[in-house]
């Protein structure tokens, strides 16, 4: 046994973690670099270098804006500047969305105090405001409808038609915009303001009517999380709560679901929409809770270090360290 363990050679080293949300995107995220040291024309090429690929352009106002919730001189200096420029107009909006994100945090209704949720609205009706004035500047831009979707969630219970109408609008001018798609499935996820039934019935037609390659393809992998979570994991998750889960992934309805939404998100060739490394995550975490080790280990090789999503805290307690705990289960030398 003791020479086995001598001979086993060196274990593979878990890359070091990366949370920023710019991902794999290099040129914006040099773009917020020169941003921050009070360049602000640099953030603005990088939004308008995406063109009319709305996801990506969507992706970096919204990490830019994440940069300017913490400190937004360079963008009060840029809005000064081009009092009515939309892409400045867009990421002040995104900035508004991201604070009342924050002031709402990330626990469940019944662990979070009345001062966050009275934060939560004041911030969210000034996003509001902020997002209409985005649009009114940019009519063809689905990109401010998305954080008008988010700031819904903010006292949404009697706001399901006009989320609704908002969603129709980002569709009318992208139809299967990712970030709209799964603030949609998020909105009527049990644990907000719809069911199990209203979650699927969104994800699995959007993902049946998309075409191959699509993010939002992905969509029902996500609402498996969601549901999972909330049957079996709900609040502080738990070892048993966990084992629940990856019982539930198990089973044979839902991975064929997984097998087959993987194999249209592929059937396109290898994924290139902003939002890649983002299915990228749900994707290893699914073969992760399904035992899969081999096809979690190919796609984290893809993934490389960019953590994407909050789906890992839902059954690990913490993003990077239900990342790096499955890296290192996917990459264990046998």
């Amino acid at each position: 046994m003791f020479r086995n363990l001598l001979n086993r050679g060196p274990q593979p080293v878990a890359p070091a973690a990366d949370l920023d949300p710019a991902l794999d995107d290099l040129d914006l995220r040099a773009a917020r670099d020169k941003a921050f040291g009070g360049d602000w024309q640099a953030a603005w090429d990088v939004v308008e270098a995406a063109g009319s690929d709305w996801e990506r352009r969507g992706r970096r106002v919204w990490t830019l804006s994440v940069a300017a919730a913490d400190d937004g001189a360079w963008l009060d200096a840029w809005r000064a500047a081009i009092p009515d420029d939309p892409t400045a107009a867009a990421i002040w909006a995104s900035t508004l969305a991201e604070r009342a994100s924050r002031a709402r945090g990330s626990a469940p209704a019944a662990d979070t105090t009345r001062e966050r949720f009275v934060g939560f609205a004041e911030l969210a009706a000034q996003a509001a405001v902020a997002g209409r004035q985005a649009i009114a500047l940019a009519p063809d831009d689905p990109v401010p409808w998305v954080d008008v979707l988010w700031v819904m969630f903010a006292g949404g219970r009697g706001r399901q038609q006009e989320f609704a109408e908002a969603l129709a609008e980002v569709r009318r001018r992208d139809r299967f915009h990712f970030a709209a798609h799964l603030a949609a499935v998020s909105f009527h996820c049990e644990k907000w303001f719809g069911s199990h039934d209203a979650m699927f019935g969104l994800a699995r037609s959007t993902a049946a009517a998309a075409p191959p390659g699509a993010g939002v393809t992905m969509l029902p992998v996500f609402a498996q999380f969601e549901y999972a979570m909330r049957e079996f994991n709900w609040g502080t998750p738990t070892p048993k709560g966990l084992l629940a889960c990856r019982r539930y992934f198990q089973r044979p309805e839902v991975q064929r679901e997984l097998d087959a939404c993987v194999a249209k998100w592929r059937a396109a060739g290898p994924p290139a929409h902003a939002d890649a490394i983002v299915c990228r995550n749900w994707l290893a975490l699914a073969y992760a809770l399904s035992d899969r080790r081999a096809e979690a280990k190919a796609v984290f090789d893809e993934i490389g270090p960019y953590v994407a999503s909050p789906a890992w805290s839902y059954f690990f307690g913490d993003r990077k360290h239900g990342f790096l705990s499955n890296w290192r289960w996917a990459n264990r030398l046998r």
